[in-house]
């Protein structure tokens, strides 16, 4: 299986529109649920998801409702998009080649924030209440993407990780090498499938989060977009620079959950599950 991953707003859309164009099967729909009267302006040319974005584990594979179970080699040529966390908690069988993405996180920062945007207004024409409780979208970048460069080092699956500049700049010579590497494919198709339009945040500025961590976090971007290797210098650095934030991102998450827990007694909707960042160990 081909799994696309990243965070949200990170180019897993886009990336899953280049893949099912070079001709592989995909798992989700374009506009799940109501997205099509809700979000589509954010992704004009489909999402792509499926519960599978959760990981391919026990709680997803056999299907919840259905009870269908899928084999790894029934879907050695479909492609999925599994955000990060979910990529962290997939059995590895079912691991073939992962294309991951990143975006810089100022840019996912003011992207997200576009999304919830939408969602938040639809929400209150809908009468629906107040937006349910988030993590930080900084945080959420740091945590997530952490956690993506420690699965590659610690599981050594096959992965091919790009930047989203990277796509954007010369995205024949890309996705060449990307459709290259699979094995398989129309690249040529796919190339059509790009749309540099469909951006609409580029570098915004941000002060979110301090200077000594935002130097960090672009270092981490500049590795994945300048192509140049892990060093095991720059994986203290990461190490270091997740323990000093990890009991901020704890303490971010406990107070999710326990809005989360307000909500519930009050029979209202919170929002999805959050990751546990408490005991993000090194690698």
């Amino acid at each position: 299986m081909i799994i696309v991953t990243g965070t949200k707003r990170s180019g897993t859309s886009m990336w899953m529109q280049i893949l099912i164009a070079a001709g592989f099967e995909p798992f989700g729909e374009a506009f799940p649920k109501v997205w099509e009267n809700t979000i589509k302006d954010a992704n004009p040319d489909g999402f792509y998801e499926s519960i599978l974005r959760r990981g391919i584990y026990w709680a997803t594979n056999p299907h919840p409702r259905t009870g269908d179970y899928f084999f790894p080699e029934q879907v050695e040529n479909h492609v999925v998009k599994v955000f990060i966390p979910g990529l962290v908690r997939t059995d590895r069988a079912f691991i073939g080649h992962v294309v991951a993405t990143m975006r810089p996180w100022r840019e996912y920062e003011s992207s997200l924030k576009r999304l919830y945007d939408m969602e938040d207004s639809k929400r209150a024409e809908a009468g629906h209440g107040t937006p349910p409780p988030r993590m930080p979208a900084v945080l959420e970048w740091w945590h997530e993407n952490f956690s993506l460069v420690r699965d590659i080092v610690t599981r050594r699956h096959r992965v091919h990780v790009q930047s989203y500049d990277g796509l954007l700049r010369d995205p024949e010579k890309v996705i060449h090498e990307t459709i290259a590497w699979l094995g398989r494919g129309d690249a040529d198709a796919a190339i059509k499938a790009v749309k540099p339009g469909n951006r609409t945040q580029k570098q915004p500025e941000s002060s979110s989060i301090e200077p000594q961590y935002a130097a960090v976090f672009d270092e981490l971007y500049a590795v994945v977009d300048e192509r140049t290797p892990i060093t095991p210098a720059f994986i203290a650095k990461l190490n270091a620079t997740n323990v000093e934030l990890a009991p901020r991102m704890a303490a971010a998450q406990k107070e999710i959950a326990a809005e989360n827990r307000r909500r519930r007694r009050e029979g209202r909707p919170g929002g999805e599950p959050e990751e546990d960042v408490e005991a993000q160990p090194s690698w």
